[in-house]
């Protein structure tokens, strides 16, 4: 969900059918090294990336920001209005590129001469 990819394309960047991965998402089948490794490449991580926050009993316990980032998608995939999660999106965009994103207003609502649009 982070990087945008929906489970069919997923499944295609990782060589599996759709209902392959889906099979791998909820748990129901185990995923071979080899394949996990492949997936770790798809999405830009390392293999360890899947193990972080692991203790010894083989829970895993979310960072904070893996618990925010769940929750975030959760809520957005809850959106019912498309046009909704494109607004959700642009926003975020912006907000990860501050510099572009500094538009000032005076108290009339009118931009500043030297602001970025």
């Amino acid at each position: 969900m982070m990087l945008g990819l929906s489970q069919q394309q997923m499944a295609e960047l990782i060589g599996v059918t759709y209902q392959q991965a889906h099979k791998y998402e909820k748990g129901v089948n185990r995923i071979a090294a080899g394949r996990l490794c492949r997936i770790a490449r798809v999405l830009g991580v390392d293999v360890g990336y899947f193990f972080d926050g692991m203790d010894k009993d083989g829970a895993l316990k979310p960072t904070p920001q893996q618990r925010m980032l769940l929750e975030l998608a959760r809520s957005f995939v809850s959106v019912p209005s498309r046009k909704h999660q494109e607004a959700i999106c642009q926003v975020a965009r912006a907000l990860a590129q501050p510099e572009l994103a500094m538009v000032e207003t005076d108290d009339a609502g009118a931009t500043s001469a030297g602001a970025v649009a």
